[in-house]
């Protein structure tokens, strides 16, 4: 071969890599739709990425032991999902979802059980049932950062406010839900006690011999236990942030908090025993509860108080995902196997989507 041949070989061949390297891109993209459907199949230990327009699930990633629940980074690029395992696990498992690829698992050990998340603030916030406790993980850092303890027995979901200045989880095997907000204090730390100014070395006052002064004390958080009907798992907060309804599977309750209050302001017979997730609409008018021992999801006019609608799905259902722009529910339909698509306008069922076996936790991700 001369040596004109050969370099025309060469080029040949740079065209097929970098062909092969822009299809495997297109490829890629073609698995990560945004926004995307997240479904966990806790029987398949798997994650599939669903394409809300096709309701084709394009992608299926390992999840890890016992999925639970998944939430999305704000910038759609990874998923977080929790090995629960009723406390025997002690990772959150972590996937790319623009290669469809599972990347390092975060050790929460000490912290076991993790179950409930969401994500604000650039940061991952999770429940660890055995430890009665919140805690957070920083992507930056790769660290966790902050541990709060709630003092109550399995601490099952959080919910973070947009602000980061209110929390609230469900207790359900104490039966209560916990409002924590964010205590105020002076700045640079905690005021002079009666009396007179603090001793030196005290938080925001210089040390002694003139040394540097101590650096600001971290932010304190007051707790509000509220008691509320047995079971308590899945709850919601309204959208005007006024409001705190939670089902209790125990009872087939719903108790509705006021929040600024802080105390429950009335109690639903719902008729919703074995109640898993509980989810305002978009608008706020209309509040979905999901039961695994009842063959339907319960819908109820969330003025009123009154129910409106059951719209029978199968043999029971857990996780529920409102789209953002208030025309679908997405239920997980767990003996069924397969996910309920829900049209939030109609209220009737417009489709199903095959994600796994015994689909659970659900989550939005937008890039």
């Amino acid at each position: 071969m001369n040596e004109t041949a050969l370099k025309q070989m060469f080029i040949h061949m740079a065209l097929f890599v970098t062909t092969l390297g822009a299809a495997a891109a297109v490829a890629r993209a073609q698995t990560a739709p945004s926004p995307a459907l997240l479904v966990l199949s806790k029987r398949d230990t798997t994650l599939a990425i669903v394409d809300p327009a096709t309701l084709k699930v394009v992608a299926r990633v390992a999840s890890g032991p016992d999925p639970h629940e998944v939430v999305a980074s704000l910038d759609g690029k990874l998923a977080y999902i929790s090995n629960y395992g009723f406390g025997a696990y002690h990772t959150i498992s972590v996937i790319d979802l623009v290669a469809a690829h599972p990347l390092k698992t975060i050790d929460v050990a000490p912290l076991y059980g993790p179950h409930g998340l969401w994500f604000a603030g650039g940061k991952l916030y999770f429940t660890a049932e055995v430890n009665k406790a919140i805690g957070r993980y920083d992507p930056g850092t790769e660290k966790i950062d902050w541990i709060l303890g709630t003092g109550q027995n399995r601490t099952h979901m959080v919910l973070v406010s947009p602000d980061l200045d209110r929390m609230f989880t469900s207790n359900v095997n104490s039966a209560t839900i916990s409002i924590l907000e964010k205590s105020t204090m002076p700045a640079g730390g905690v005021g002079p006690p009666p009396g007179g100014p603090p001793p030196p070395g005290v938080v925001g006052q210089p040390a002694p011999q003139g040394g540097p002064p101590m650096p600001p004390r971290a932010p304190d958080w007051n707790e509000t236990v509220v008691p509320v009907g047995r079971g308590s798992e899945g709850f919601d907060v309204s959208p005007d942030g006024k409001e705190l309804w939670t089902g209790n599977a125990g009872d087939g309750t719903i108790s509705i908090i006021d929040i600024p209050a802080k105390k429950v302001v009335a109690t639903l017979d719902a008729n919703v025993k074995g109640a898993n997730r509980l989810k305002f609409r978009p608008d706020g008018r209309l509040v979905f509860v999901s039961s695994l021992a009842g063959p339907d999801v319960a819908i109820f006019d969330a003025a009123s108080r009154k129910e409106v609608k059951r719209i029978p799905l199968g043999h029971g259902a857990a996780g529920i995902l409102m789209q953002p722009d208030g025309t679908r529910a997405y239920v997980s339909c767990s003996p069924d196997n397969y996910v309920a698509v829900i049209d939030l306008k109609t209220l009737q069922v417009a489709g199903r989507i095959d994600a796994g076996r015994g689909p659970d936790g659900l989550a939005w991700a937008v890039r």
